[in-house]
This record gives C-alpha cells, structure tokens and sequence, in this order.
C-alpha cells in the first residue's frame, strides 16, 4: 500500500527564516518510532558558509554531536535552493539540527523526519 502520511510524521527543529548566526534546533523526541531523518531545506545564500550536523541527547537537555557511525549520509555547506537529508540510526531519545554560520546570511528551515512509528496512523 502506498500509504506514507500517515506512517511518517514531520517535527520542525528550524523554523524557516534567514538567519547569520549560528542556529540551535528544538530537540524532537524520537520516542515510539524507529528512525529519523533531518531535512535541511535552504533558498538564498549569500556568502561564507552555513553548516549543519544532527546533535543527540538522552534528556532533551545536554546535546552532542552525533558520530559518523550513527548517521545515513553527511551534510555539507548550504548551497542556494537545495534540499538536504541525513538519516539517524542512533539510539538517543532526542535529536536537532544545529547550523553552524561563518557569516553572511541563508534562508533555510530544518525538519526532523520520524518514521516506523509503533503505533499507525501517526496524529
């Protein structure tokens, strides 16, 4: 069955703005499901770089950054009009988007995908 509403839910981290600073995600809690994905999307960029990683946390409080081993894919420097996705395999209850900024601004806006929810159809 092609049925992905409602076996996914979407959770923002970044809320779609422009921004030139450095910009820490709302932890989504990954409790009852059983993967993630964080979603990068950006439209303009003008100059200097702006960065994203997926941080982790076990108590939506003290966040890390995830490691290489628990990650599908990498994410690069944003680059105008582009969508960017990386998958989670960690096993943390929480997880965010933080962009690092080196200056200028971007418009772009951060999603976290959660997915194989324990219980369908998701709200």
């Amino acid at each position: 069955m092609r049925d992905i509403k409602n076996n996914v839910d979407a959770q923002p981290s970044i809320d779609p703005a422009s921004y030139s600073a450095d910009q820490t995600g709302t932890g989504i809690d990954l409790q009852d499901y059983d993967s993630a994905m964080a979603v990068v999307q950006v439209g303009a960029v003008v100059g200097n770089t702006h960065t994203p990683k997926i941080q982790e946390s076990d108590d939506d409080s003290t966040y890390n950054d995830v490691g290489t081993d628990d990650l599908e894919g990498d994410f690069v420097a944003a680059s105008a009009n582009t969508v960017q996705r990386v998958g989670y395999k960690g096993a943390k209850r929480y997880i965010r988007v933080f962009v690092t900024s080196t200056g200028a601004s971007a418009i772009y806006g951060a999603t976290i995908v959660r997915g194989n929810a324990y219980v369908a159809p998701v709200a």
